[in-house]
Formats: C-alpha cells, sequence, structure tokens
C-alpha cells in the first residue's frame, strides 16, 4: 500500500477549512486542517507534506511570516506554498508573496478545477523528488558497497594470493620432478593471473568513484620495459614480437603503471593478432617532448566494437581468451596512460591490421591526472 500524501492547509475559519478538505478528498490524499500558524508549524515538526495552502489574512502569525518561518528551517525549506488571499490584487502584497517563498497566488472564491489542478501538479512533484530521493540512496549504498567491495580485494584477498604465489614459486625451485614443475607453472600463472584481475578491478573501482589514480614517476627507458615485457611473455609466443626503436626512448613515468600498460597491449596482440604474422612494438623517442609507443598486429577489431573498444566490460567476438576475465584490460590502459598526461588510440582494417598508439610526455604529472 502506498504511504498517503499530506498536503497543509492553513486558515483560521474553519468553514473554509472543511471546503478545502471537501473539494481535495480523495484517495491517497490526506489533509491536515491548522488554524493558525503555530498549529500548522506543530503539525510540520510531525509531517511531511507535498505542499502548503496558506491564508495571507491570520491573526497572531499571517501566512507571510509562517512562510518565511518554513523557509529557514531545513526540514520544511523546500515544501512548495500556494497563497490564499481574499484582499485584491495588489503588486506589493505579491511582491512580499513571493519573496517569502509562495510559488503561487490564489484568490478567493477560488475556482474548484484551478485548485485541484494546481494540486495535482505539486503532488505529482512531490512524488517524482521522493522516487529521485530513493534511487538517490540506492547509489550513495552502492557507492559504500563499492567501497567496501574495493577494500576486500586490496586487502583481504591480495594477503592469501601473496602466499599461494609464495609457495608455488618454492615449489618449482625444488627437485626436477616434470609434474610438480608443472603444477607449480600452472599455479604460477594462475595466481598471476588473479593479481592482474584484482589490480584492474581495484584501478575501475577507483576511477568510477572519481579517485585519481596514483603515479609515482621515476626515470625510465621504455626500450628496457618492452624488452622485459617481452621476457615475462616468451612462454605466450613472444617470440612472434619484433621490437624497433629509434631516437631516445628515456622519459620519467611511473615503471609499474607503464608496465601493466605495455603487458596488456602486447598480451592483447598475441591473443588476438594472426598466428602466422609477426607483432611489431615500436618505441619512437624521435620527438622532444614526447616518447611514442605503437603496437601493430594483423589481427581485426570488428567495426561495430573498435568505437567502444576502451569502455569497461567490453571484449572482442573474436577472442580466444579474456584478457583479465572481466574486459577491463584496455580500460586500465586508457586510464594509466591519462594518468600519465597522454593518450592512447586504437586503429584497424583488414588491410592494415590492428594498431594501438600511445603518446607520453617525456615527463609524467607528479600525481593522477
Amino acid at each position: 500500500m502506498l504511504p498517503l500524501i499530506k498536503v497543509l492547509a492553513v486558515d483560521d475559519v474553519p468553514e473554509n477549512l472543511v471546503a478545502l478538505e471537501a473539494l481535495l478528498r480523495r484517495p491517497g490524499l490526506s489533509i491536515l486542517p491548522a488554524r493558525s500558524g503555530t498549529e500548522a508549524l506543530e503539525l510540520l515538526l510531525v509531517h511531511e507534506v507535498a505542499l502548503a495552502l496558506v491564508d495571507v489574512q491570520m491573526p497572531d502569525m499571517d501566512g507571510f511570516e509562517l512562510a518565511e518561518l518554513m523557509r529557514g528551517a531545513p526540514r520544511t525549506s523546500r515544501v512548495p506554498i500556494i497563497f490564499i488571499t481574499a484582499a485584491p490584487r495588489d503588486r506589493g502584497r505579491l511582491f512580499r508573496g513571493y519573496e517569502a517563498g509562495a510559488v503561487d497566488f490564489l484568490h478567493k472564491p477560488i475556482e474548484p478545477h484551478v485548485l485541484e489542478s494546481k494540486v495535482d501538479v505539486f503532488v505529482e512533484l512531490y512524488q517524482h523528488r521522493q522516487r529521485l530521493d530513493e534511487k538517490v540512496e540506492l547509489l550513495q549504498q552502492a557507492l559504500q558497497l563499492n567501497e567496501t567491495f574495493a577494500a576486500v580485494l586490496g586487502h583481504d584477498l591480495r594477503g592469501p594470493l601473496g602466499t599461494i604465489t609464495a609457495a608455488a614459486s618454492l615449489i618449482a625451485k625444488g627437485p626436477p620432478e616434470p609434474a610438480v614443475q608443472r603444477a607449480a607453472e600452472r599455479v604460477l600463472r594462475c595466481s598471476e593471473r588473479m593479481t592482474r584481475m584484482i589490480e584492474h578491478l581495484l584501478v575501475y573501482s577507483r576511477a568510477r568513484l572519481g579517485q585519481a589514480i596514483p603515479i609515482a614517476p621515476q626515470p625510465a627507458d621504455m626500450t628496457a620495459l618492452c624488452a622485459s615485457i617481452l621476457d615475462e611473455q616468451e612462454h605466450r609466443g613472444a617470440e612472434r614480437v619484433r621490437l624497433q626503436c629509434r631516437g631516445d626512448p628515456r622519459g620519467c613515468w611511473d615503471r609499474d603503471r607503464m608496465t601493466q600498460v605495455l603487458s596488456n597491449l602486447v598480451g592483447n596482440a598475441l591473443r588476438h593478432g594472426a598466428l602466422d604474422a609477426p607483432i611489431v612494438v615500436e618505441v619512437d623517442g624521435s620527438r622532444r617532448d614526447e616518447v611514442r609507443l605503437s603496437v601493430r598486429n594483423q589481427g581485426v577489431i570488428p567495426p561495430e566494437i573498435l568505437p567502444h573498444i576502451f569502455e569497461p566490460f567490453r571484449t572482442t567476438s573474436s577472442s580466444r581468451t579474456a584478457s583479465d576475465g572481466f574486459g577491463l584490460g584496455l580500460y586500465i590502459v586508457q586510464k594509466f596512460v591519462e594518468a600519465h598526461g597522454g593518450t592512447v588510440a586504437a586503429a584497424s582494417s583488414p588491410a592494415a591490421g590492428t594498431s594501438f598508439e600511445v603518446r607520453l610526455p617525456r615527463t609524467a604529472p607528479a600525481s593522477g591526472a
């Protein structure tokens, strides 16, 4: 059952209150009668109202004074007020009424259908506001859940995963029994993949909350970073990758963040590129103020997906495996590059294949963009 919507009616003449209640009586609407401004304020302390119908001429406290008190209280500051008056139209009184917070004036004798129409409008606005408040509350709850989720990922899951990784590393260094070695390597690969997934979810959570992605710039060599990634990707077919460099590849970037950028781009090229075609990773340091990095392969991104390729939870239909299980790999690439003050773009066609180009300033800003 829907809650009653309440309308406050304030008039010092009891007959007028009875007439207002008779005119506005309908299912789902309740009229709260008050015979003075003081009685109206007492009702407002208890009830939430969608609209106040206030007579201007009342003893002790007139309608203007009541409106000013309502506007000054946080609980009632948003309640729309319609003044009802028997006085002739006077521009000075109208100005004072609107200055006190009125949204409209009705002059006696009141036209019933005009009163009903105006009340219906404000009741509908009140219902819309209630629904909006409910949605805002749900969004706040979702943000709080997101923060809790990020905290769980960052603390409660990373600890056990680190223990698994360390144990697998010890097993891999033990006696060279083929079955044990294979099992240890499998555990290591899975734990590394889970670590990347957790990191991607943390970055996504932070970005969706509007928080800056922290970076710690330090001197780095982009060619050396690329070589280290290719060495790590050796078991996945990195022998197909051709690393090229020209100009000065040195700059000041966050090595960990850029390593993840390179890992995602090279990993995507290895997964989605043609198996019989080389992958070209080029570092272009020929410009004084920036370093450009491109990763090219002979795979093709479908035209309908290309405009959305950096959106979260997007994967191509031709993917042999998901990049991180969530489709966040390229989203993370974009966020990390933007945190460095750079840009990343993708292009793809059947004739030229697919290329990703990253443009980075030589010196990244000291904090996330």
